[in-house]
């Protein structure tokens, strides 16, 4: 793959981001023969699945995140197939009601997606000994907790590993990658290393964009521009390009992670230090904007947030301890910033905090686990910047004719659940839509 490209090439689309979004609106318009130029801030590394790795793809872009427990920390990946290379591979459903509103129907892109993608609860002996102690405590607490469908090929996933946190190495896990792939095999170009800084105007209508290609500006044409970018990153583009007037609010989904040992739990040898995959089963409370899950995480993880909230007493338990996700809907605010992210908690977020925790607590109360606590909060799906019904309109269009945006930030509000399944639908559907334009 070239690290360059000549800037006099032709292209029909530009796509600028390489997550869900972004990867399928590439994929659509490849297959119906359209030349499509897929643009990467990050690098196409194969996914290695060590903490070294994610260190260095992983952006943590919140502002205050590590001086006051109210403030997030925001977590992207920077590399082909984005936060879809590191995030927990948990298929949640778009919220059907919240697009309907806009007068948009995602149900045919999703029946097509359950049709082609991997998407299915992880089979009995892919669930760990922790998520089913959870699970056990979860019914004996009354909740209704099942199994959530995971984007995993079981046939290619190892018991005992929890490599899908840092980047499945194994092609376990689905990514963006594999439509990213599929884009090329049909003649997309993809460039890594490409970061779009500018959307270039003409006449009122997008013609192409700027990008610092390995640290040089090139500048690259086509009819149909989509920012794909992320919550975080196409806002920025807007903003330099002249085409938001304001530091957007944004909401971000936060998450804690509620943590006790069950010091009675007999471990085989091959399940010690808690090697499983996260999420396996949980269980949603729409009216509350609150979400439950088993959050089983690798060791340094584990460790960094018991100290972070000063439990250094706890640091040697990694091995039997029983972590739940409690995940929040929480209020559109704070800002997002041209090199920084504020995202603060309001009072609501922090009652909704509360009670998802005291929840977790009768969880793991149930299991058996005792020396309770519960991290500061972490953050990895911002968006909301850029949404439909203010900013878009039913197509992802901007109004800036030929400019369109398909990433988490284009969400017209919170819901509190993993947005890749939703993204992968609104990528089918602009995909689909601009190649019928032409």
């Amino acid at each position: 793959m070239p690290s360059t490209l000549d800037q006099s090439d032709s292209f029909d689309a530009i796509i600028a981001g390489s997550g869900p979004g972004g990867a399928m609106v590439a994929r659509e318009l490849a297959r119906a023969g359209a030349r499509v130029l897929l643009l990467e801030r990050g690098g196409d590394a194969p996914l290695r699945g060590t903490l070294g790795q994610m260190a260095q793809v992983a952006a943590v872009p919140g502002r205050g995140a590590f001086l006051h427990r109210d403030a997030s920390l925001l977590v992207r990946a920077l590399t082909v197939g984005g936060t879809s290379t590191l995030n927990f591979a948990t298929a949640a459903p778009p919220p059907a009601a919240l697009f309907a509103a806009h007068g948009i129907d995602l149900a045919p892109a999703l029946a097509t997606l359950r049709s082609e993608l991997p998407m299915a609860p992880l089979p009995d002996d892919l669930v760990g000994p922790l998520a089913r102690r959870i699970a056990a405590g979860a019914e004996a607490a009354g909740l209704p907790w099942h199994k959530l469908d995971k984007m995993i090929r079981p046939q290619a996933c190892r018991a005992g590993c929890w490599r899908c946190v840092y980047g499945c190495p194994f092609g376990a896990k689905w990514s963006a990658r594999d439509l990213v792939e599929d884009a090329r095999r049909h003649g997309a170009t993809l460039l890594a290393r490409a970061q779009v800084t500018r959307v270039c105007v003409e006449g009122g209508r997008a013609v192409g964009v700027e990008a610092l290609v390995d640290g040089q500006p090139q500048v690259f044409k086509a009819a149909q521009v989509v920012l794909a970018a992320g919550g975080i990153g196409t806002p920025r583009i807007l903003r330099a390009s002249g085409l938001l007037e304001v530091d957007p609010p944004f909401f971000s989904d936060p998450v804690v992670a509620v943590m006790g040992s069950a010091d009675d739990l007999e471990l085989r040898e091959d399940e010690l230090g808690g090697a499983e995959v996260p999420m396996a089963a949980g269980a949603s409370f729409h009216d509350d904007g609150i979400a439950l899950a088993d959050l089983t995480l690798p060791k340094p993880m584990y460790q960094a947030f018991a100290a972070q909230v000063g439990r250094l007493d706890r640091l040697g338990a990694h091995a039997r301890t029983l972590a739940i996700m409690v995940k929040i809907r929480d209020a559109v605010g704070g800002q997002v910033g041209p090199r920084w992210v504020d995202k603060t908690l309001t009072l609501e977020d922090r009652a909704r905090f509360d009670q998802g925790a005291e929840m977790a607590r009768a969880i793991l109360a149930k299991a058996g686990a005792q020396h309770v606590f519960r991290s500061w909060h972490f953050a990895a799906h911002p968006g909301g910047s850029v949404p439909i019904g203010t900013q878009l309109d039913a197509d992802l269009r901007t109004a800036t004719p030929g400019l369109s945006v398909c990433d988490a930030s284009a969400i017209p509000g919170p819901w509190g659940l993993p947005p890749t399944l939703t993204l992968l639908c609104l990528g089918m559907r602009l995909g689909q839509r601009l190649a019928l334009r032409g």
